[in-house]
């Protein structure tokens, strides 16, 4: 079996396909895969980080919020006047000689709640 045409046969046939093989897998090119862009990219390859808009910067979202904070603030001391008003109106309704009612109480107690909010929001 040491001699055997087989083998011979066998041997000489890889030693010719090899380089076949060999060349024919060469031959075929590896397809070239291009990336394909984000939909978020910028479309400005020298955009800043607001992505082709106007660059980001701290103090805009700090100043948003304070005008944001000023515009609350002077609703709720609107609010916090039309309040004192009707207050100031029930207890000029009511006798003098007597005592409070109770809706001026609670109208006083909202009024206070309501200003120590607008105190509150205004250390902020």
């Amino acid at each position: 079996m040491k001699n055997s045409p087989f083998g011979y046969v066998m041997c000489v046939s890889l030693m010719f396909a090899t380089p076949m093989v060999i060349g024919a897998w060469q031959a075929h090119p590896t397809p070239v895969i291009k990336p394909i862009p984000s939909p978020n990219a910028p479309k400005n390859e020298n955009a800043p980080r607001g992505l082709d808009g106007p660059e980001l910067t701290v103090a805009n979202p700090k100043q948003a919020l304070d005008q944001q904070n000023q515009v609350e603030i002077r609703m709720e001391v609107q609010r916090l006047f039309a309040m004192a008003t009707e207050l100031k109106d029930d207890v000029d309704k009511t006798n003098s000689n007597t005592m409070l009612n109770l809706t001026v109480l609670k109208h006083a107690q909202e009024i206070e709640k309501l200003a120590k909010q607008i105190r509150d929001r205004a250390k902020k």
